[in-house]
């Protein structure tokens, strides 16, 4: 009697391990994965709610987004992408994106339409198929054939120091041509160091 017990004890006691196991693998599983919320608005048509594609499937509000997904937005309809403190996109009517992100920052392809950014922790960074890079900030948008704007290029250094040389060389001839005009407006009268004053014959 007593080992049927100890036989049952071991059982649950195996079963209760096994359970607690397999929901901690579960949870560790989806925290690791962030996910959008997807915002579609836009006009019913024949009765249907508003909708756009994620991965070639039909999906409206409320429906979650993970990276590595496409977003296809239709003529009629837009879409907002909330991915909480990491950011917020808008996608126009007549867009696609090939969209992927993770706690760090969101990037995509952006293959036809407009894209908006809304908010970002981080600058938002987009590819256009003019074959550029661009680096969003909230309030910023890009269009998908766009060659210019803020764009991540290594040039951009040289265009500062560039910059920064005609800035110095303005102050410099501002400054020279002030002491030229100061010499001859100060009744022929030009003050050196120590003291000394130089004074015009004709006076």
């Amino acid at each position: 009697m007593n080992r049927k017990l100890w036989i049952r004890k071991a059982l649950s006691m195996c079963l209760v391990v096994a359970t607690m196991a397999t929901y901690s693998m579960v949870a560790l599983a989806s925290s690791e994965r962030v996910a959008g919320e997807l915002l579609v608005s836009g006009k019913n048509i024949d009765g249907q709610t508003a909708f756009v594609k994620i991965n070639g499937e039909m999906a409206q509000s409320g429906r979650s987004v993970f990276s590595s997904s496409t977003v296809v937005t239709p003529e009629d309809a837009s879409a907002i992408i909330n991915l909480g403190k990491i950011g917020k996109i808008e996608l126009a009517p007549n867009t696609t994106l090939a969209l992927s992100f993770d706690d760090k920052g969101i990037n995509g392809d952006l293959i036809a339409g407009r894209l908006n950014v809304l908010s970002a922790a981080d600058a938002v960074n987009v590819k256009t198929t003019g074959g550029k890079t661009l680096k969003l900030n909230a309030g910023e948008s890009a269009t998908s054939g766009q060659t210019g704007g803020q764009t991540q290029d290594d040039d951009d250094d040289d265009n500062d120091g560039g910059s920064a040389g005609l800035l110095y060389a303005l102050v410099v001839g501002g400054a020279i041509v002030g002491l030229v005009l100061a010499a001859r407006t100060d009744n022929n009268r030009i003050a050196l160091g120590g003291g000394a004053t130089i004074v015009s014959p004709l006076r």
